[in-house]
C-alpha cells in the first residue's frame, strides 16, 4: 500500500510541476478511446515544428547561460526608462519578430527577456497581462506573410495563391491588431522603472557567439535555406563539444507537451460527430467554420482539415489567424506562454486563465466584427 501511495505521490507531484502536459495528456488518453491507436497516428505529429522547437529551446537555453538576456533586460530599462515603454517595445518586439521566425520560436526568444526586466524592477504582478498581450502579437504579427506561421505556409502552397493576394487578405486584421495592442498596453501604469538590484552584468562572450551562431542556423532552417536536420545535427554536436550540461535545461515537458497535443488534435478531427459539425458549418459559412475549428483542434490541423472542404481560401485564412485567439489551445504558441509563465507563478493559473481568455477573446471579437462588416 506504501509503493502506491508513493507511485501516485509522485503522479501528483508532476501533475501540480507540469499543469499543461498532464492536462493534456488526460485529454489525448480520452480521445485513444474513441480512435484506436493505428499507423495514423504517426502522421500527426509535425516533425520540423518538433525539431525545430527543440532546436530553438536548447540554442535559448546556452544564450541564457551566457548573461545576454541579463544585459539587454539592463539596456532596455535605461533606453525607455519607464514600464509603459518597455512593456510596448516587449509586445512590438514579438508581433514584428513572428513575421521572420513563426509565433512560437518569437515567443521562446521573447519570454525569458520580458520576465528579465519585470521581475528585476519589481515588477512580477504584470508578467501576466504583458505575457497574453506578447502571445496576441505572436499569434497576429506573422499573418501577414505567408511563411509567418505554419498554417499560413500550407494554405499559401496548397491554393497557391498570389503573394500581392495573400498580403490584401490579412492586412486590414494585421493592422487593427497592431492599434488594438497599442490601445491595450496604455492600460499599464506609466510609472519609472528602476533596478532592485544594480550589479554587474558580465557577458560570457565567446559562448555568446557560439550560440549567435546557432541561432542564426536556426532561423535559416525555419527559412528552409539550410534543412532542418543539418541544423539538428550541428545544435546537438556543438553542445556536446562546448557545454553538454545546456541538454539538461531543454523544456522537454514542453516538446512532449506539444507531441500529445498532436495526438489529441489528430484524434479530434478523426471523430466523426465532430467531422460532421465541422463539415456541416464549413459549408454554410467558412469563417466561422474555420474560426470554431480552431478552439478546439487548433489552427494548423484546421487549416490542413478545411482546406479539403472549401475553396474560399479568404475566409479559411482569416480564420485560422484570428481562430489562433479565442481558448487556449485554439494555438500551440498560446500554450508556450502559460507553461513559461507557469514557471514564475504557478500558484496563479486560474487568474491567468481568465485574463488571457478576456483579453483574446476581445480582440477574436473585433477582428470578427471588423471582417463580417468588410
Amino acid at each position: 500500500m506504501s509503493v502506491v501511495k508513493k507511485v501516485l505521490g509522485k503522479i501528483w507531484a508532476f501533475a501540480k510541476k507540469e499543469v499543461v502536459l498532464s492536462v493534456a495528456i488526460v485529454a489525448a488518453i480520452i480521445t485513444c478511446f474513441f480512435v484506436p491507436i493505428d499507423a495514423e497516428y504517426l502522421n500527426y505529429f509535425e516533425y520540423k515544428t518538433l525539431i525545430a522547437l527543440f532546436c530553438m529551446l536548447a540554442v535559448v537555453a546556452g544564450l541564457k547561460n551566457t548573461s545576454v538576456f541579463e544585459f539587454v533586460s539592463r539596456k532596455l530599462i535605461a533606453l525607455f526608462k519607464t514600464r509603459r515603454a518597455v512593456i510596448y517595445t516587449l509586445v512590438y518586439g514579438t508581433f514584428l519578430f513572428d513575421m521572420i521566425v513563426a509565433n512560437d520560436m518569437s515567443l521562446i526568444t521573447f519570454l525569458p527577456l520580458t520576465f528579465l526586466v519585470l521581475h528585476t524592477t519589481g515588477n512580477d504582478k504584470y508578467l501576466a497581462y504583458t505575457f497574453i498581450l506578447q502571445t496576441v502579437a505572436a499569434n497576429m504579427g506573422g499573418m501577414i506573410t505567408p511563411y509567418g506561421n505554419p498554417q499560413n505556409l500550407y494554405l499559401y502552397s496548397f491554393f497557391n495563391i498570389g503573394i500581392t493576394e495573400f498580403f490584401s487578405i490579412l492586412l486590414p486584421q494585421a493592422l487593427t491588431v497592431a492599434l488594438g495592442l497599442f490601445i491595450a498596453v496604455l492600460f499599464v501604469k506609466n510609472d519609472k522603472l528602476q533596478l532592485i538590484n544594480d550589479e554587474k552584468i558580465v557577458v560570457k562572450k565567446k559562448e555568446l557567439i557560439v550560440y549567435g551562431v546557432l541561432f542564426v542556423f536556426v532561423i535559416l532552417s525555419i527559412f528552409r535555406v539550410v534543412p532542418h536536420l543539418i541544423t539538428l545535427a550541428l545544435v546537438i554536436i556543438t553542445i556536446l563539444i562546448v557545454d553538454i550540461k545546456r541538454f539538461k535545461y531543454v523544456d522537454y515537458a514542453l516538446l512532449a507537451t506539444f507531441c500529445v497535443f498532436f495526438v489529441f488534435s489528430g484524434n479530434i478531427a478523426r471523430i466523426d460527430a465532430v467531422r460532421e459539425l465541422i463539415e456541416t458549418i464549413v459549408t454554410e459559412n467558412t469563417l466561422i467554420a474555420g474560426i470554431v475549428s480552431c478552439q478546439f483542434i487548433s489552427n494548423v490541423p484546421t487549416a490542413i482539415f478545411l482546406s479539403k472542404f472549401t475553396t474560399n481560401y479568404p475566409d479559411l485564412l482569416i480564420a485560422v489567424n484570428i481562430g489562433s485567439l479565442g481558448i487556449i489551445i485554439s494555438s500551440l504558441a498560446s500554450l508556450i506562454t502559460l507553461k513559461e509563465f507557469l514557471k514564475h507563478q504557478p500558484k496563479k493559473l486560474k487568474m491567468y486563465m481568465g485574463l488571457f481568455t478576456l483579453v483574446n477573446t476581445s480582440f477574436l471579437i473585433v477582428l470578427m466584427t471588423l471582417t463580417l462588416l468588410i
